[in-house]
């Protein structure tokens, strides 16, 4: 199914799969099914799983539970060929909705579970009828914090739908407003305390 590839167009798939791979920690997903991704979305045509573990050197397990992993994400779908058994798969290529569906995993898997145990740390302290002054300043650093997450989860699902629509246009102005903003409070002069002229 596959086609020959140039000295340098193979040269570049494996690199972009290896940069793929060192980035997945940021992705919050593990090397392999990062490199999975990385492989099918380089390549034009769907590959089976032979030709996947064959390329990446991984075991047929590591390349079906990663392969289950990313089919759910709905980052890679499967394809069926007349005539052929085996099952092919190709990665999604929009990389608008790439990044939609990374942004909303990652919400999911990591940003609301850690806001969770925040709040069952939080009610550690509703069970303490007296409660001393470092106590309360301890308390009130976990509320801002369990603050923070929420505005970040409320400003992500605001964001998703515009990253959804591919609405380039609003981004950039939202970058814009921000980066204009972050201009003005830096070239804004300190405020000094009044002198005492009297």
């Amino acid at each position: 199914m596959s086609t020959s590839k140039s000295e340098t167009h193979q040269q570049a798939i494996e690199q972009f799969v290896l940069l793929w791979g060192e980035m997945a920690s940021a992705w919050g997903i593990n090397k392999t099914m990062a490199q999975i991704h990385a492989l099918l979305y380089a390549e034009d045509q769907a590959l089976d799983t032979d030709t996947i573990m064959e390329q990446l050197s991984i075991s047929r397990g590591n390349a079906n539970m990663n392969l289950r992993n990313l089919l759910q994400w709905q980052l890679v779908h499967k394809v069926h060929f007349k005539g052929q058994r085996k099952d092919y798969y190709t990665a999604e290529k929009d990389v608008w909705n790439i990044v939609s569906v990374v942004v909303h995993e990652r919400q999911l898997r990591e940003v609301e579970p850690i806001k969770e145990n925040l709040v069952e740390c939080l009610r550690l302290f509703e069970e303490n009828s007296t409660e001393s002054p470092q106590e309360a300043e301890f308390r009130e650093r976990i509320q801002n914090f369990i603050e923070f997450l929420e505005m970040f989860d409320r400003f992500t699902k605001a964001l998703l739908p515009y990253i959804n629509k591919k609405n380039l246009k609003f981004l950039k102005h939202l970058v814009k407003l921000a980066e204009a903003h972050q201009s003005l409070k830096g070239n804004k002069p300190e405020t000094l305390p009044e002198e005492n002229n009297g």
